[in-house]
């Protein structure tokens, strides 16, 4: 009954802050995607339906590195708070073992795997592949209020326009200068002014039908120009060899299903760079949401050994230790996909050592050993914390 409550005690804390750990990290992860998501707001004035909707189908990819390190905070605030108020000196006059305490946090740290496991194989890719085709619709049905006058516009590929005024009621367009580089060894300048833009025969195409301008050709291998004046010059604009790339092109590794991953990777004639980054990805949908398990057994026994009642300090090894998980893990990818490590090693490295170092802290606080990578660490720490103080403290009066 004890353990029950015991258990049921640290599970509930470590609740607030995971939910605040994963706003934050969020609200972090969030603000670059915010700048494309702007951009499309100022040219194509989409609607905030469509806003939230391209950042729900942004999440799942921030998601799946979120949510491990969020369990890692939520863990390490939740002990770290718990240190500050004794509550773990009760508990080992109580004659509490640490190891009693492993229980909440390994059934928290798995749920949160679960979460990132279903992030990671179904959301990430449908959710990349929703997003890339919803830009894809939003430049098709508002292209014409995307054509800004006075600004000079590449929404198609190859082809770059300028136009001095536009009435986006009629459609209708005054002084267009256009340049068209579609055709191989030949670019085309065109200039009337005057010009209407029509709807094509599908949704993905456009017609510009310029009137009383002209075309000024320019061959770049045999070095020659001609010009040719028109009373009318259609110019037809194609969004559908996008879309249709799209779905005929190879699929980032991002974008594939569990399915795909390893349909690929059993069927690949060779293990070129492609072969090994799609077994890295393979491996990762799998090594990230186990990062929960590894970060969360590292992070309890690191606030418990943060004897002191600040949180910037046990804050500051968090942090490193965040660091180090990640750069193990960016090095394990680039040798990865290199193919100069095994992909396995590459994405498992980080948990493995980790996980191994959560376990050693972990005998250590149970044996009651102070350990000196931690007293180091916060000395680093806190030397870094008065250097910011120092230079970005209050103003004395």
């Amino acid at each position: 009954m004890q353990n029950k409550t015991l258990n049921r005690y640290i599970f509930l804390e470590l609740i607030p802050p995971f939910l605040m750990s994963l706003a934050f990290f969020m609200f972090v992860f969030l603000m670059g995607q915010l700048l494309d998501i702007t951009n499309m707001i100022v040219n194509y004035q989409v609607s905030l339906g469509v806003f939230a909707l391209l950042l729900v189908l942004s999440l799942p990819h921030f998601l799946v590195y979120i949510i491990p390190m969020s369990t890692m905070m939520s863990v390490l605030l939740t002990f770290l708070r718990m240190s500050g108020d004794n509550e773990i000196v009760a508990l080992k006059a109580s004659g509490v073992s640490m190891y009693r305490l492993l229980p909440p946090v390994l059934v928290f740290s798995f749920i949160c795997m679960v979460v990132t496991g279903f992030m990671g194989i179904y959301g990430m890719p449908l959710g990349k592949s929703a997003y890339e085709q919803l830009v894809l619709d939003v430049a098709r049905t508002h292209f014409s209020i995307a054509l800004k006058p006075n600004t000079f516009n590449d929404a198609f590929p190859d082809v770059v326009f300028y136009i001095n005024d536009i009435d986006h009621q009629t459609r209708e367009l005054q002084d267009v200068f256009i340049e068209d580089r579609r055709q191989e060894n030949l670019s085309s300048t065109i200039i009337a002014p005057r010009g209407h833009l029509f709807e094509g025969d599908d949704p993905y195409t456009f017609t510009l039908r310029l009137y009383n301008g002209m075309v000024n050709n320019v061959q770049l291998e045999e070095r020659s120009a001609h010009t040719t004046r028109f009373d009318t010059y259609d110019i037809r604009l194609d969004l559908h060899e996008e879309a249709a790339g799209r779905k005929d092109r190879d699929k980032d590794r991002r974008e594939m299903m569990l399915s795909e991953l390893i349909e690929h990777v059993r069927d690949a004639e060779e293990k070129d760079r492609r072969y090994y980054s799609i077994l890295m990805e393979l491996h990762m949908k799998f090594s990230l949401p186990f990062a929960c398990i590894a970060l969360a057994v590292l992070s309890a026994p690191m606030g418990i050994q943060t004897l002191t009642s600040r949180w910037s300090a046990g804050l500051g090894i968090g942090l490193v230790a965040f660091l180090f998980y990640y750069l193990l893990l960016s090095g394990g990818m680039i040798l990865g996909e290199a193919g100069v490590m095994a992909p396995a090693a590459g994405t498992w490295m980080p948990n493995i050592v980790m996980g191994a170092l959560g376990i050693y802290l972990w005998v250590k606080t149970a044996k009651d050993s102070p350990v000196a990578l931690l007293e180091y660490l916060r000395n680093f720490t806190g030397r870094v914390a008065g250097i910011i103080k120092a230079y970005f403290g209050a103003p004395k009066g």
